[in-house]
């Protein structure tokens, strides 16, 4: 609806890649491909292209380079007039290298000391923040970070449910990340902070191994690293998840099977929670689950970001459980074809995949 504001909070940091899917070896000394990026940001950066009202919360350093992204996300649509800026830390970093046939691609990270990751919860407003906000959406990045980030993000969640705000949670988990307890396994670490940020949702997002890394959910039969997916098992999961989470409404999970770095097989599964029943997307004419096979991927950055925001796009513009599934597949299915971090697909663009229309003819 017009009248809902969806916020997220968490880190962006500044992607530097080297031109098409060259290496950083043979690209550097020389020239690599800056733009901005981060989980939160890029469902903030999607959903106002769809049309949506956004809000962007973070804690950024007070430099040129920070502002460029604010003006960036302002012209794009998203409301950035809380974004926080400080004199304490500096922004993220990420370099990532696009893979190619079997070649995956790779992140390397540059975020200790970034802004978010030191200011602490009495650092934020956090009413002033969620003023006249509908939705909040959080991720398992920014609590990644460091103990500061983590008790920031559960403090405002816990701020949003004092205040009425529907809750959408992205478990995101990074193998990469979750470094902040020496002594204690990243798995169990996720598990503990995630659990007590899990508590605040509504509707919860992952992928295909998100429940498993952060709450030992399997689905059977599964095998993310060879590609294969027992879709079936992926009720089961999300099954599990409402037991721990009675207060959820929505799961929602991403279902990716890699063929290769061009090739991705791509659908989703939407689990009502009420009617405990599971709706997948896309299907075929028979009404059978039938991933997109997306083949030739330009950027997979983002995609389950998209996927996060054309469900909620779907769920406030009070589409059906099947519909919402669908657009929010098809979005996701987009952003695979754009370059960088945000999905600058348009409603309608996402309407007309709906309807079947791929071919990817010429619009005159």
């Amino acid at each position: 609806m017009d009248h809902i504001t969806i916020a997220g909070f968490g880190e962006v940091m500044l992607r530097l890649c080297p031109a098409g899917k060259k290496r950083f070896a043979q690209v550097l000394p020389g020239q690599l491909e800056a733009t901005y990026g981060g989980g939160e940001a890029n469902v903030c950066a999607s959903l106002a292209m769809l049309g949506a009202n956004s809000r962007y919360l973070t804690a950024l350093p007070d430099n040129p380079i920070a502002r460029a992204f604010q003006r960036q996300l302002a012209g794009i649509g998203v409301d950035t007039s809380k974004i926080i800026f400080s004199k304490i830390g500096r922004m993220g970093v990420y370099y990532a290298e696009h893979g190619s046939n079997m070649r995956g691609s790779n992140v390397l990270y540059d975020r200790d000391y970034s802004t978010i990751s030191l200011l602490r919860p009495e650092d934020y407003d956090f009413d002033a923040m969620l003023d006249g906000v509908n939705v909040l959406h959080l991720t398992g990045i920014t609590p990644a970070l460091s103990e500061n980030a983590f008790k920031s993000t559960l403090a405002l969640a816990q701020a949003a449910v004092k205040k009425g705000v529907t809750i959408s949670l992205d478990l995101n988990y990074r193998k990469k990340l979750w470094n902040w307890r020496p002594g204690t396994s990243k798995n169990d670490l996720a598990k503990e902070c995630m659990e007590q940020i899990a508590a605040c949702a509504t509707i919860i997002v992952g992928n295909e191994e998100d429940a498993a890394d952060v709450f030992g959910i399997h689905a059977s039969n599964t095998s993310v690293e060879s590609g294969k997916l027992n879709i079936d098992g992926y009720r089961d999961v999300a099954s599990k998840l409402l037991q721990k989470f009675p207060q959820v409404k929505y799961i929602g999970i991403t279902l990716r099977e890699s063929v290769s770095a061009d090739h991705n097989n791509w659908g989703g599964m939407l689990y009502d929670c009420k009617s405990q029943q599971a709706f997948f997307a896309p299907l075929d004419a028979d009404g059978h689950y039938a991933p997109y096979e997306i083949r030739d991927i330009v950027d997979r950055f983002g995609g389950g970001d998209s996927f996060c925001a054309g469900l909620l796009y779907s769920l406030t513009h009070d589409y059906a459980p099947a519909d919402a599934i669908r657009f929010a597949v098809a979005a996701s299915a987009l952003k695979h074809t754009i370059p960088g971090d945000y999905n600058y697909s348009t409603a309608d663009e996402v309407t007309a995949l709906m309807k079947g229309n791929a071919s990817g003819r010429v619009k005159r």
